[in-house]
């Protein structure tokens, strides 16, 4: 094992979106099992906080390599390409007009039912868009074009966390 290994590498799968949730957990365990620092006890401090250290990076890739998103943009990092997401900001005009309205729907709604086709609709957008993510890195191998649908999922995400907030306060 090495410490420079790409998370894919260091749990020994295909480096691609689509990913066995239940070979990324038995690979985990596998890994901690091999590096735990109560198997270096006996050979000192020094082995024992080299075993931190790889249960630590260990870890890291499992959290990133487990969640989707990060998974995605970790893909799209490994091939140059950066999200963004921070300073880049642009979206197909048809996606900003949809993020307008349903922005306006939900200040306007006055029920909790009334969120429901909202809900539903942005539920929708997100399943497609991690579709075009997943297609974009495993199928066509463009990770710009994955870049800019991660920079929607991650508006899709942030926007369901302000619908389930406003569906408490109705």
């Amino acid at each position: 094992m090495n410490l420079q290994s790409t998370d894919f590498e260091l749990f020994a799968v295909p480096a691609r979106f689509a990913q066995d949730a239940a070979a990324l957990d038995a690979r985990w365990k596998e890994l901690q099992r091999q590096v735990h620092p109560d198997k270096f006890a006996a050979e000192g401090p020094a082995a024992q906080r080299l075993a931190m250290q790889w249960s630590v990076r260990i870890n890291q890739a499992y959290q990133r390599l487990r969640d989707p998103l990060q998974r995605a943009r970790y893909l799209c990092e490994l091939q140059g390409q950066s999200v963004g997401a921070e300073d880049n900001t642009a979206m197909p005009p048809q996606f900003l007009m949809q993020q307008m309205q349903w922005l306006e729907a939900l200040d306007e709604a006055q029920s909790a039912q009334e969120l429901q086709p909202i809900a539903h609709e942005v539920q929708q957008a997100l399943d497609e868009t991690i579709q075009a993510v997943a297609q974009a890195l495993d199928a066509q191998g463009d990770a710009q074009a994955a870049a800019e649908h991660i920079r929607a999922w991650m508006f899709l995400t942030r926007f369901e966390q302000r619908l389930a907030q406003r569906q408490k306060q109705l």
